[in-house]
């Protein structure tokens, strides 16, 4: 089976009136990490990024304003996830929607693919403890943040893609074979 970890950043919380300004996802294929399946891409807002946003992420308009508009990358996107499950972190809550949405707003066709919400691994191993945002499961299971910017979908994708890897091997056979997908969400259409 493969899998498409991803992150997106964005231009704030709604994705009925925010905008996508960054995807990232790394190709995970029984288990394991292919340092050449990656696909980043920075996306052009239809606004100026939002300076908090910009002080959050590190992503500033000059960043984005020549980079490649929604619909060519959302296109791009679902044509490097393929048959892929989709893995995210707060995917069912944020990312989801935002790749949804986006795609309607764009009128691009969408295609329902299978997703994972990687906060399900971590409210299986850890319960109620503690929270389970990406900070606290990075805490939990001792990763290094060196050299890497949080809240920019490279470096969030590529501690996310550690993270997943360390819970999945916690996790008991038993549990993995009750399958914590939480949903059915939506990419653009691959022609």
């Amino acid at each position: 089976m493969t899998y498409l970890i991803f992150d997106l950043e964005t231009t704030g919380l709604s994705p009925s009136s925010e905008d996508i300004i960054q995807i990232a996802g790394i190709k995970v294929r029984a288990g394991q990490w292919h340092q050449g399946e990656r696909f980043e891409t920075f996306v052009r807002p239809t606004k100026r990024v939002p300076s908090f946003i910009t002080g959050l992420t590190g992503i500033a308009h000059h960043q984005v304003a020549g980079a490649p508009e929604a619909p060519e990358a959302l296109r791009a996107f679902s044509e490097f996830a393929g048959d892929a499950t989709l893995i995210a972190h707060n995917g069912q809550r944020f990312d989801m929607p935002f790749l949804r949405q986006s795609c309607l707003r764009y009128g691009l066709p969408v295609r329902p693919v299978p997703f994972v919400d990687s906060m399900a691994f971590s409210r299986k191993l850890w319960g109620g403890r503690g929270g389970h945002g990406l900070d606290a499961v990075i805490s939990r299971l001792g990763l290094s943040v060196e050299g890497i910017r949080r809240h920019d979908a490279r470096g969030d994708v590529e501690l996310l893609a550690q993270a997943v890897g360390k819970m999945w091997h916690q996790l008991t056979p038993d549990v993995l074979a009750c399958p914590v997908t939480v949903g059915e969400g939506a990419l653009a259409a691959v022609a």
